[in-house]
């Protein structure tokens, strides 16, 4: 076979799952329940994110927060403060991709 097939948890629990690493991109997929968030961090890659369920709180630098929904697909650039959280009822779930791969990248 040429292809190569991933999977990822379908869960309403939070996770947070690395999917792929390789020296094309980094792809991380993340489910957050009520009141839960990521480490506040810096991003260490070109970042998109793609919200697939429910509401995404993101806080980027010194910017106000803002809400996205299913069907966002975010662009973080490198070096960015970020802020992630579920404030809201309904299960956030996001898939996280580094292109390119956060190992290969150079600033």
């Amino acid at each position: 076979m040429i292809q190569e097939n991933y999977k990822y948890s379908v869960t309403n629990e939070k996770i947070i799952e690395r999917i792929i690493d390789d020296h094309n991109i980094h792809l991380n997929h993340m489910v957050l329940t009520k009141g839960t968030s990521l480490p506040e961090h810096f991003s260490n890659s070109n970042v998109y994110m793609i919200v697939i369920r429910g509401t995404m709180s993101l806080k980027l630098n010194q910017e106000d927060t803002q809400l996205y929904v299913v069907g966002d697909i975010i662009n973080i650039p490198f070096n960015t403060k970020m802020n992630v959280n579920n404030n809201h009822e309904d299960i956030l779930e996001f898939f996280v991709i580094k292109a390119p791969n956060p190992k290969d990248y150079k600033a």
